[in-house]
């Protein structure tokens, strides 16, 4: 009965722990027995937190383990021959990072904390054998993967040929919809990057995207203070967009007919 009583507060805990991560899948695939709910948390390792600007990993770093995001955020960037970066993806809470490593066995970017984070590490040889022995965890993996690669893949179709303003629309509504899954507001949420890592990402100048930023409070599609945003005018940015992709399409302007 002790034992049971542990593994259910255990289960209980992690659980909790998880709830809006996207290994969620991964930690409690179906039918999985508490001693092996267990054996897969013994193996993820909470790292102390990094401070805003500090990197978790450099180009060409060996790969030893996937990341998850528990709060804060980070980007991956590559760095040019000048040094300059190219920002390439944002990471929000519940976001894996690592998993463009697997094949090379390296880090093909570089990440850093957008502001203070803190993450989930799971060494990835240790994933491996315990996938080897927990029927049905090693395509939990390979689904998580997939799920992945399609998001960002989704949204480089979205991007593709379009406008700055047209741009800018559809990644406000991409965060709003990845918030949304995590259980946060789809339409109030506070911009982790700063502006200039936004036209960085968004390929603009940093004029234009202050422009762009005046254009919409103007025309009532979005309010800002600070880094504190929200979007008022939902159907306006999608109807900028066009049609409106898989990322972007579910769970956001519901808080407006409440």
């Amino acid at each position: 009965m002790v034992e049971q009583h542990r593994n259910t507060v255990s289960i209980r805990r992690i659980r909790e722990a998880c709830r809006t991560c996207s290994l969620n899948d991964l930690c409690l695939p179906v039918a999985l027995d508490a001693p092996d709910v267990d054996a897969l948390d013994r193996i993820v390792q909470r790292r102390r937190p990094l401070a805003r600007g500090e990197v978790l990993f450099n180009t060409g770093d060996r790969f030893d383990a996937i990341y998850a995001v528990r709060t804060g955020a980070l980007k991956s960037m590559t760095i040019k021959e000048d040094g300059e970066e190219q920002i390439t993806t944002f990471h929000l809470p519940g976001e894996l990072l690592g998993l463009d490593a697997i094949s090379f066995r390296e880090h093909p970017s570089t990440a850093s904390a957008l502001d203070t984070s803190s993450l989930c590490e799971i060494p990835f040889a240790e994933l491996e054998d315990l996938a080897e022995r927990i029927p049905g965890l090693n395509r939990q993996l390979l689904r998580i993967m997939s799920k992945e690669i399609f998001n960002d893949q989704e949204m480089l179709h979205a991007m593709a040929r379009r406008s700055a303003e047209e741009r800018l629309a559809i990644l406000l509504l991409s965060l709003s919809h990845r918030f949304a899954r995590r259980g946060l507001s789809a339409t109030r949420f506070r911009l982790p990057m700063a502006r200039h890592e936004l036209s960085n990402y968004l390929g603009l100048a940093p004029e234009t995207m202050s422009r762009l930023f005046r254009r919409f409070v103007e025309n009532g599609w979005i309010s800002v203070s600070g880094k504190e945003l929200s979007l008022e005018d939902v159907d306006a940015l999608r109807a900028l967009t066009g049609s409106p992709s898989a990322i972007m399409q579910k769970d956001i302007g519901s808080e407006k007919h409440h």
